[in-house]
């Protein structure tokens, strides 16, 4: 294909803030744009090039930010890095004259999808939890469409109601693939895999409650276990102890390379509920004990984990409750009745949306072709 060619392929640019929860939906749309011949860019911040290696032949562009910080001074440094990123966004747009920009919120995104919109670049926000994010709040009255990882998301306007589309929240091809594995053979007397994963940073509540509570278990029950289990470096020596003096078989480690494959040996999956490590999940077919993170004040963790539990496919543990006693008799029951987590499985994937990239895709194509309805 000749260059004059190559630019006549509509060119989008994805904003995105710089944690998993906003890159790994950002990573899964760049890999089905791709799929159709649309060249994509990523427009992120410092933080989002740890995230670089899934974005692979995809140009990055860092853009400055601010945040909602707290104090005078904060706010007034928040304050510069956003007039910072906007000029470094008018620069950047100027330059790359995309065809349609798709923010995934973050505070990140906000330069470049808000002058994208001054500029009359179609917009698109895609939100991840079951209630909509600041940035993406900001942003949203001048969007072309929203598109939503579940229906009922709270935050949103009747005018903005009226241009969201449920698409889900796209998982990555390796993940998504999943979908159609069946869940893996566990029997009364069988081997019960549980991997825990504990969000970007890993949590520490898991290092503390995990390994102890199933050290309670029987000498018969703990030799039908095998844990992969994520921790923070300061957590891993205490965790590792603690299971090799129960006699239990754990693979620890600060960060799991492979979560497709991780996700499709486990039996359960224990976690925080933030979006996308729930979309994997569900796309996956995995039961879960979901633990919230505590600390938002919208409880958008809550939210996304009642959201598959409702459905019978999770357990929701409040970090308050989750205790050693109440994990461990949940491990209990589960040992002693696997069909409770085949049924949770299937009640799992009935919740996912494992074509998320597809119809977000979709979505992308027809306002980039300037389609209205």
């Amino acid at each position: 294909m000749s260059e004059s060619e190559q630019r006549k392929e509509p060119f989008i640019v994805l904003s995105s803030g710089g944690t998993g929860g906003h890159m790994s939906p950002a990573s899964a749309l760049a890999s089905d744009l791709k799929s159709r011949g649309y060249r994509v860019g990523l427009a992120t911040d410092q933080r989002g090039l740890k995230y670089k290696s899934m974005f692979e032949g995809i140009p990055i562009y860092v853009v400055n930010s601010g945040t909602a910080a707290r104090g005078i001074t904060g706010k007034i440094k928040g304050a510069v890095y956003l007039i910072v990123g906007i000029v470094q966004a008018i620069g950047l747009l100027l330059r790359l004259k995309p065809d349609l920009v798709v923010g995934f919120g973050g505070y990140p995104s906000v330069p470049v999808v808000l002058v994208a919109q001054y500029m009359k670049i179609p917009t698109i926000l895609h939100e991840q939890n079951a209630i909509i994010g600041k940035a993406n709040d900001f942003l949203a009255s001048k969007a072309e469409r929203i598109a939503l990882s579940l229906p009922g998301t709270k935050g949103l306007d009747d005018n903005e109601k009226y241009r969201s589309v449920v698409t889900g929240n796209p998982v990555r091809p390796d993940v998504g693939a999943l979908f159609t594995k069946p869940y893996p053979a566990f029997s009364q007397d069988g081997e019960l895999r549980i991997l825990v994963m504990g969000g970007s940073l890993g949590a520490s509540v898991f290092s503390d409650v995990i390994p102890k509570a199933l050290a309670g278990l029987s000498a018969d029950h703990k030799k039908r276990l095998d844990i992969v289990q994520q921790c923070r470096v300061e957590d891993l020596d205490q965790a590792r102890l603690v299971y090799e003096e129960a006699g239990i078989k754990a693979s620890l480690s600060t960060f799991i390379d492979d979560v497709a494959k991780a996700l499709s040996d486990a039996h359960l999956v224990i976690a925080r509920s933030g979006a996308s490590t729930v979309a994997e999940i569900t796309a996956a077919g995995r039961p879960a004990i979901f633990v919230p993170y505590p600390h938002h004040k919208d409880q958008q963790q809550k939210m996304n984990a009642d959201s598959v539990a409702d459905h019978g496919g999770a357990w929701v543990m409040t970090e308050p409750g989750f205790t050693q006693e109440a994990l461990l008799a949940q491990i209990e029951m589960f040992l002693q009745n696997p069909e409770s987590l085949f049924r949770a499985a299937e009640k799992s994937r009935e919740v996912a949306k494992p074509d998320a990239a597809r119809k977000l895709g979709n979505l992308v194509t027809a306002v980039v072709s300037g389609w209205k309805d």
